[in-house]
């Protein structure tokens, strides 16, 4: 992707917690990959408000810093550590004392992407999206990647990324695109023929369904082919449920790209019903393409 380089390049969430080290990992090396910044960013939250009012003692707000300071410092050897030798980028660090997704959100305008574990230190239950992750995916003005803290995907195995059209769609394809260039691997491009079950459809009508679908996927793509003649694009077409049929797949894949809304149109704080769905279910990375501030003006 040609775009100019973002003031704070790859910016990641950190909070000490296993879900933020997988985070801190992926985001360096995507950064070293695509030789741009990594700024590692920690957000101090001391209490505003308790029942009675009570003031907190100050110690508590001093312990916060010298927590999140800690964070910082372990997330930036964490990241220096799995940079590539000879791939290094420069790593910056910023400390702020706001909320989380508020601060994640303000840096996003400035930022190529915003990358974050699923939950940290606030997770009730595994397979829940952290309330943090949940806001800063709504309403980032830049691509937010999700990470969880689950094992290491094939480097070797495919980018994976869901598309249906829109406009949305469109910009999730120029980054799969772009990160299966990057990593050396193949695409599999994956369209729903309907986002509802389908269930009475006669085999010979989905036959024709199918080869006119592949055909418009095939010319939705073609651009971006000639663009990265070295990525092989493996196209399929399903019937309906898009977000099982992209779960099922993420297991044989490395990545998942997919729009922040598809085909419904619905945008804005809103989450495509299929891009949520899919950040719950999938044990990979997952990439939600929100346009950058620019873009949306």
């Amino acid at each position: 992707m040609s775009a100019p380089v973002s003031q704070h390049g790859i910016v990641v969430a950190v909070d000490g917690s296993p879900a933020s080290d997988a985070a801190v990992t992926w985001a360096a090396r995507d950064a070293a990959m695509r030789n741009v910044p990594l700024t590692v960013v920690h957000a101090v939250v001391t209490p505003t408000s308790t029942w009675p009012p009570v003031a907190y003692p100050e110690s508590l707000a001093v312990r916060l810093e010298d927590e999140g300071k800690r964070a910082v410092m372990d997330a930036m050897k964490l990241a220096e550590e799995a940079m590539p030798a000879g791939q290094k980028v420069p790593i910056a660090r910023e400390l702020v004392f706001s909320s989380p997704a508020a601060a994640l959100i303000t840096l996003s305008d400035e930022a190529e992407m915003i990358v974050m574990g699923t939950a940290g230190r606030g997770l009730l239950a595994r397979g829940v999206l952290g309330s943090v992750s949940s806001s800063v995916v709504r309403q980032a003005r830049c691509p937010v990647v999700v990470v969880r803290d689950e094992s290491v995907p094939d480097a070797h195995a495919p980018v994976l990324l869901g598309v249906d059209g829109s406009p949305a769609s469109e910009l999730a394809t120029a980054i799969a695109f772009d990160e299966a260039s990057r990593r050396g691997v193949d695409l599999v491009a994956m369209h729903a023929w309907s986002d509802v079950t389908v269930s009475a459809l006669p085999a010979e009508d989905w036959a024709t369904v199918e080869e006119e679908s592949l055909r418009s996927i095939a010319e939705s793509l073609a651009g971006y082919q000639e663009r990265y003649p070295d990525v092989a694009v493996h196209r399929t077409v399903v019937r309906d449920r898009p977000a099982r049929h992209l779960a099922e797949m993420a297991e044989s894949a490395q990545l998942l790209v997919v729009g922040s809304h598809g085909r419904s149109g619905l945008s804005g704080l809103l989450l495509g019903s299929v891009s949520n769905a899919v950040l719950h279910a999938v044990k990979i990375p997952v990439i939600v393409a929100r346009p950058s501030s620019e873009a949306s003006d």
